[in-house]
């Protein structure tokens, strides 16, 4: 251990560590399609022999005891599993299909794919999204509870106009509408900045609901300009798209002047942070409502490529009885009685921009 390490001897280590790591995935992988193909032939033998000979469902618990008893050592034998064989093989009756997308998803993920979904392209779609970000079992539960594939790239843009393809396709699936942030509960009279304090405390849950690549840079991340400080709602940095994302954060329905003001921030945040290599810098409005034909008007002549979307949260006396919700002090209540000085209103002038 003393003797000095030979030239090349760290390169050698790091490129061998590599190929183990590699060789070790492979074959984890190579193991999980077999095992996926050897439960789709059980599963189709299953479905032939109860058409053909037309037997009944108890034939998969006498099937089951005899195939332990035969392979004592082997799990997944049970005759509930095996049912989700047979619902398996009745689900992907394409050969490719489950070469080049269910095989590659562990068995544990394919049946949560038949439990929470009927439609095929729909389990087609999550499968390959979950090869792509690598989404472990609870995240793709949870991504199929808040239906990600209708809302995936349903945002408004200008992205068409602004970026090149296919950038603007590969940006515009960025986007979500609306933005689910259920782990939220906000009341009713919330201001930005609560909802921004929210996300920022549940930094986890928020950046799993951006999706993969978003990294976090700030909130309320000042800018100079001209003399003049003004403060970004969030700032985040898109590993992929290698490109800033700034979001601003309405509790309120869009308005065509949210558009001006983020172009605005966009045009600064590529003149002060923007490093050769970056491509230009996204916007994106979060509103609690929007109208999409205001939208598309309002981002129609903006040269900044914009988004807008909505976002969900959950109100705090949304599951309350009406009769105990009416004696829960509001939002202002609250902040009088702790002397903090609310954030002025939507209409009142502010000398500088704080995440209004």
């Amino acid at each position: 251990m003393d003797e000095p390490e030979p030239s090349g001897y760290r390169d050698l280590l790091t490129d061998l560590k590599t190929r183990i790591r590699a060789a070790q995935i492979r074959a984890v992988l190579a193991v999980n399609r077999e095992l996926i193909a050897l439960y789709r032939q059980i599963g189709q033998e299953i479905l032939l022999r109860q058409k053909a000979e037309g037997w009944g469902a108890k034939i998969i618990d006498r099937l089951s005891r005899d195939l332990k008893t035969a392979f004592p050592e082997m799990e997944g034998l049970s005759p509930r599993n095996l049912k989700y064989m047979r619902a398996f093989a009745e689900a992907w009756p394409d050969d490719l299909i489950v070469q080049q997308a269910v095989a590659q998803i562990p068995w544990g993920h394919n049946v949560r794919l038949l439990d929470k979904l009927t439609d095929a392209e729909a389990r087609l779609w999550y499968a390959q999204k979950t090869i792509e970000h690598g989404w472990s079992r609870a995240i793709l539960e949870l991504q199929i509870e808040s239906r990600l594939r209708e809302r995936q790239g349903k945002a408004i843009t200008n992205f068409a106009r602004t970026l090149p393809a296919p950038d603007s396709d590969l940006v515009q699936q960025t986007l979500k509408d609306p933005y689910n942030f259920d782990f939220l509960t906000l009341g009713k009279d919330a201001y930005e900045r609560h909802l921004e304090r929210g996300l920022v405390a549940h930094i986890r849950e928020f950046l799993l609901e951006m999706g993969a690549g978003f990294s976090f840079v700030g909130n309320q991340y000042p800018l100079t300009v001209g003399g003049q400080e003004y403060f970004l709602d969030l700032l985040f940095y898109h590993l992929n798209l290698r490109r800033f994302i700034v979001i601003d954060l309405k509790m309120k329905a869009f308005e065509p002047e949210f558009a001006g003001k983020m172009n605005f921030y966009l045009s600064a945040v590529d003149d002060l942070l923007r490093r050769e290599g970056d491509e230009p810098t996204v916007g994106i409005i979060l509103c609690k409502t929007k109208n999409d034909v205001v939208a598309e008007y309002a981002l129609r002549n903006v040269d900044s490529p914009i988004g807008v979307a909505t976002h969900l949260t959950t109100e705090l006396t949304r599951s309350l009885p009406e009769a105990l919700a009416s004696e829960l002090p509001t939002i202002a209540e609250l902040e009088e009685e702790a002397r903090i000085v609310p954030f002025p209103e939507e209409e009142t002038p502010e000398p500088v921009e704080y995440g209004d």
